[in-house]
C-alpha cells in the first residue's frame, strides 16, 4: 500500500501551507501600504528559502503516532498547524542572526546585511547597518505574529487546537528564555559544562524536539503518559541535535553547513563542546590547548588559521571524542524511550529516521 502523500514528502506539504498562508496573509497590507513589500519578500523569502523543516516534522510524525489518520478530515488542518513551527524558527533564526552579528544564513546575506545593502543601494538617508537591523527585528517581528495568526487560524475544531495550546505557548516561552540564557552566559563568561547543557535544553531541545512532538501529540489526543514519554525522547534527540550542530560550527564544511566555520567562536559560544575542551584541557595539565580555545571564545577577528589552530586543540585533548559519545549516549536513550512510547505504525520508523538525520547530519 502506497503511504499518504504527506508521509511521503512532508517538507513539500510544509512548503505549500507556508507559501498559502504567507500570500493569504500578505493580501491585505500589501493593498493598503505597498512599500511594506520588501520586508515581506524578505520573510518569504526567509521562509521558503531552504531549512531542514525538523520541526514541523517531528510534530507531524507526533500527530501521526498519537493516531492521527493522514487521510482524515483534520489532516490539513494539522499541517498548517504544524508549519506555522517554521515561521517561528524563521522569527529565531533572523534574531539571532542580528545578535550573532552574522553575515550568511544558509549560504545567502543575513536579512540585516541585506537591509543594509538595500538601503546603501538606494542611497536613503541615516546609517544602513541601522536600518539593516531595525529591518531585521520588525521581519522577526512580523514572523512571530504570523506564526500565531497561522497556528490559531488552523481549520481545527475548537478543542482540538485548544488541546494543543499549551505546548505552543511553553514553546514561544522556552526558546526566548534559552535566547535570553544564551546571550547572558556569553556576557558572563561561564564556560561550565552546566551551563552548556542547560542551554542546549532549554533553547535547542525543548524548541526542535520536545514542543512539537508535544504538540502534535496533543493534536491527536493523545494522553498525559505518551505525551511525557514523547517529552524524554525529545529532550535527548534535542540535545543530541545541538550537539551535533556544535561540531559543525567549528568543524563543518561552510560549502554544506551554509555558514563560515568557526562562527560560533568568533560569537563567544559557550558551547558543551568548548565547555569540555576547557575543562579536559584543565584536568590533563594542557595549559597551552587551554589558552588556545580560551583566547578564541570571542575573538571577532578570528581566522582560519585560527580556527585550525582550535579545532587541533580540541581534538588533543578529548573534547571531539567526548562530544561523539555524549551523542551517542543520548541517541540510545532516546530510542530507549521510543521503544517504550508504543506509537501508531509508521510513526516509530519515521522518528528513528529523524534521530539519525538529527544526530548524524553533515549540514
Amino acid at each position: 500500500m502506497n503511504a499518504p502523500a504527506a508521509d511521503r514528502d512532508l517538507p513539500a506539504h510544509v512548503e505549500r501551507a507556508l507559501a498559502g498562508f504567507l500570500g493569504r496573509a500578505s493580501t491585505e497590507i500589501l493593498g493598503t501600504e505597498p512599500t511594506v513589500a520588501a520586508g515581506i519578500d524578505a520573510l518569504r523569502g526567509f521562509v521558503l528559502g531552504g531549512g531542514k523543516r525538523l520541526r514541523p516534522t517531528f510534530a507531524w510524525w507526533g500527530w501521526r503516532g498519537a493516531g492521527g489518520d493522514p487521510d482524515g478530515p483534520d489532516a490539513e488542518g494539522v499541517l498548517q498547524a504544524v508549519s506555522s513551527l517554521e515561521l517561528i524558527q524563521a522569527c529565531a533564526l533572523i534574531h539571532d542572526d542580528l545578535i550573532d552579528s552574522s553575515d550568511s544564513r544558509r549560504g545567502n546575506p543575513t536579512v540585516h546585511i541585506a537591509g543594509a545593502k538595500l538601503h546603501a543601494d538606494r542611497g536613503w538617508l541615516g546609517s544602513p547597518a541601522t536600518f539593516g537591523l531595525a529591518t531585521a527585528v520588525l521581519v522577526g517581528d512580523l514572523a512571530l505574529a504570523w506564526a500565531d495568526d497561522m497556528f490559531a487560524d488552523a481549520p481545527l475544531p475548537a478543542e482540538t487546537l485548544a488541546a494543543a495550546r499549551p505546548a505552543w505557548r511553553a514553546m514561544r516561552t522556552e526558546v526566548l528564555a534559552g535566547q535570553y540564557l544564551d546571550v547572558r552566559t556569553q556576557a558572563t563568561g561561564d564556560a561550565s559544562v552546566e551551563a552548556a547543557l542547560k542551554i542546549d535544553r532549554l533553547k535547542t531541545a525543548a524548541y526542535t524536539v520536545q514542543r512539537p512532538l508535544h504538540l502534535g501529540a496533543a493534536l491527536g489526543g493523545a494522553s498525559p503518559e505518551l505525551i511525557a514519554t514523547l517529552l524524554e525522547f525529545g529532550g535527548e534527540v534535542g540535545v543530541a541535535f545541538q550537539l551535533r550542530d556544535d561540531l559543525l560550527g567549528v568543524f563543518g564544511d561552510p560549502s554544506v553547513t551554509g555558514k563560515p566555520a568557526g562562527d560560533d567562536l568568533r560569537e563567544g559560544k559557550r558551547t558543551l563542546l568548548v565547555a569540555l575542551g576547557l575543562q579536559l584541557a584543565a584536568e590533563k595539565g594542557q595549559t597551552a590547548a587551554a589558552t588556545v580555545i580560551a583566547d578564541a571564545i570571542g575573538d571577532a577577528d578570528l581566522s582560519d588559521e585560527g580556527v585550525e589552530t582550535v579545532r587541533m586543540a580540541l581534538q588533543q585533548v578529548g573534547a571531539v571524542d567526548a562530544v561523539e559519545r555524549r551523542i551517542d549516549e543520548l541517541t540510545t536513550a532516546a530510542m530507549a524511550a521510543l521503544d517504550r512510547a508504543h506509537l501508531a505504525e509508521p510513526a516509530p520508523a519515521a522518528l528513528t529516521g529523524l534521530v539519525v538525520k538529527a544526530t548524524q547530519r553533515k549540514y
